[in-house]
């Protein structure tokens, strides 16, 4: 610390340092599982998603544990709307730390049946929006001289199964894509990881399914400890972020310790 400087200047900077997580939903998933992580280390988290009584919950859940939060309504498919997320986060004058694109849910669909419009629609949820969060993140990440980028994948990611030809071409892109992001800006301090999760998470959207019977049909076919722990998977994403430069992991693949790959 040099003479002129006051010890508050230190407080005042990890004050201003921030983490954006977009496609929140449910508290009990990755996107609020991640949010919490983030907030417990000190981080002010920008919750980012669709449904504003979801976002409100995690942001009231951060808040009773101590930590700082705010709730950011926003479709990440619209680029005028995800300009706006960041342009708001800059006028807001905060460090952009740590971005994590959650983004995608992997509905099945008949290959015959399946209309123009549903691969439209899945690859800009799985696809376009994590292109546009991520041209968004490096724009801001690359004056500063650092900044992680997380992409959360899929099992679909590596290889396509019946049904799923609509999610697995999309997220098979977003793969891609990150890996393009990583080889060009690796070089100016900006880490760019993928995150593989092979397998069911025990979170809301599977375990409320049908008043509950998606937890029952959930341990019944991936009995005790068969499915990922939202916040075992915030503790890898946390992980990924603290890595130093000289050992980046640009591919993580998580799965629960019973699932066949």
């Amino acid at each position: 610390m040099s003479p002129n400087s006051s010890p508050i200047e230190p407080l005042m900077t990890q004050a201003k340092r921030c983490a954006v997580v977009i496609g929140v939903g449910a508290v009990q998933g990755i996107g609020g599982a991640v949010c919490l992580r983030c907030a417990r280390e000190g981080l002010h988290v920008y919750v980012a998603g669709r449904t504003a009584e979801k976002l409100e919950q995690v942001v009231a859940q951060i808040r009773r544990q101590g930590g700082q939060a705010s709730a950011y309504i926003l479709d990440s498919t619209q680029p005028h709307e995800v300009q706006a997320l960041f342009q708001h986060i800059a006028d807001e004058q905060r460090t952009l730390e740590l971005v994590v694109h959650n983004v995608g849910g992997n509905t099945p669909s008949l290959f015959l049946r399946t209309k123009a419009s549903f691969y439209e629609h899945m690859w800009r949820t799985t696809f376009f929006a994590g292109a546009l969060v991520g041209q968004e993140a490096v724009r801001r990440m690359l004056p500063q001289g650092h900044g992680t980028i997380i992409f959360t994948g899929a099992s679909a990611s590596l290889r396509g199964k019946p049904m799923f030809a609509a999610f697995s071409s999309g997220k098979a892109s977003l793969r891609n894509f990150a890996q393009s992001l990583d080889r060009e800006f690796r070089g100016q301090g900006l880490h760019v990881a993928h995150v593989v999760i092979d397998g069911a998470v025990d979170g809301d959207r599977i375990n409320k399914i049908g008043f509950g019977v998606g937890r029952i049909v959930r341990s019944l076919i991936k009995g005790t400890e068969g499915s990922l722990n939202p916040e075992a998977i915030a503790d890898n994403y946390w992980h990924l972020y603290q890595q130093s430069p000289e050992a980046w992991t640009h591919e993580l693949d998580l799965r629960p310790f019973k699932e066949k790959f």
